[in-house]
């Protein structure tokens, strides 16, 4: 890419979009297109042909995507694989019909087995049953992951695809009914101590390990690899650690300073045991996570402290 080229950010408003956006205007990219849900809605396959038929953009990041925490993901199986199926369907062949030089597609690391080795090569894809809380999900990101790697061998378009990690940070979703686990964790501690509530409940048992990624390091990836990787083979990006849920809420109740108990809900499920990606074909080209959990953390619950009136109103 060059400074001046035409990209779209589609998803600008969400985590990794946000901060991909944030990356690219730090980087001196300045030719950067933008659409709010309410002016493009990419499920709209005529809406989309239009848009990218008038803007021609030249590099496509297609961080858009309908995302959520276990509980959302069981609730709304239908949903979760309609809406992204239906954007990713309709960027990726807009985006070749109407000349974009190269697209970047954003899986993510719930693609892989439920029960597969550690750390997950990129290789371990479809080689076992996917984990059931988010299979809907997971299958639709397969569908894209896949969709790309067709589009490059029947076309010869430039798509890359990327499996990140858990990713979390500024402008995350703190909706507690829809959100991941780290903001849910940030949003229970603080609405904890805020009511001086004596405990704070939390999903299954506490066991299960994650490997968290920081939005800006993703978006740091993300343009790196836009710039240099133009394999059809998918890469995944990771921080190149893991943690347990336990230990995780235990970091972030500290932080907070809320003093109460913290009790495991059992009757909800755990999700996949343990979720550690191997970084190794990332770290080769030259790339590796600069920003760790305590510090991402800490960047997290202060920058909701800060919006945090915008969500109360919600």
């Amino acid at each position: 890419m060059n400074k001046n080229s035409k990209i779209f950010v589609a998803g600008h408003k969400g985590l990794i979009g946000s901060a991909i956006v944030r990356k690219l205007e730090e980087n001196g990219y300045s030719n950067i297109i933008k659409r709010t849900r309410q002016e493009l809605d990419l499920r709209d396959q005529l809406a989309v042909w239009h848009f990218f038929n008038k803007e021609k953009p030249e590099y496509v990041f297609l961080s858009a995507a309908k995302v959520g925490g276990i509980s959302w993901n069981k609730e709304c199986p239908a949903e979760f694989i309609y809406d992204n199926l239906q954007i990713q369907n309709n960027v990726i062949h807009s985006a070749y019909l109407t000349g974009t030089k190269k697209l970047l597609f954003l899986g993510s690391a719930c693609i892989y087995p439920k029960i597969t080795p550690q750390p997950i090569k990129e290789e371990y894809l479809l080689t076992g049953e996917l984990e059931e809380t988010n299979s809907a999900y997971a299958l639709a990101k397969i569908v894209g992951l896949k969709m790309c790697q067709y589009y490059k061998e029947q076309y010869g378009f430039n798509c890359i695809s990327l499996m990140p990690a858990n990713s979390y940070g500024i402008n995350d979703n703190f909706n507690i009914e829809k959100c991941h686990v780290i903001p849910a964790l940030i949003k229970k501690f603080i609405d904890a101590k805020e009511k001086n509530l004596q405990s704070v409940k939390c999903f299954g048992d506490g066991t299960p390990r994650r490997e968290f990624i920081f939005s800006d390091d993703m978006a740091d990836a993300s343009i790196f690899l836009m710039n240099v990787y133009n394999e059809s083979d998918i890469i995944n990006v990771g921080s190149d650690s893991d943690i347990s849920i336990k230990k995780l809420a235990e970091i972030i109740k500290d932080k907070i300073g809320y003093t109460g108990d913290i009790i495991w809900d059992t009757t909800k499920p755990n999700g996949t045991p343990i979720r550690k990606l191997s970084n190794e074909k990332l770290k080769k080209l030259g790339w590796e996570s600069k920003i760790n959990l305590n510090d991402g953390i800490s960047k997290t619950i202060d920058w909701y402290l800060l919006n945090k009136a915008n969500y109360d109103k919600n």
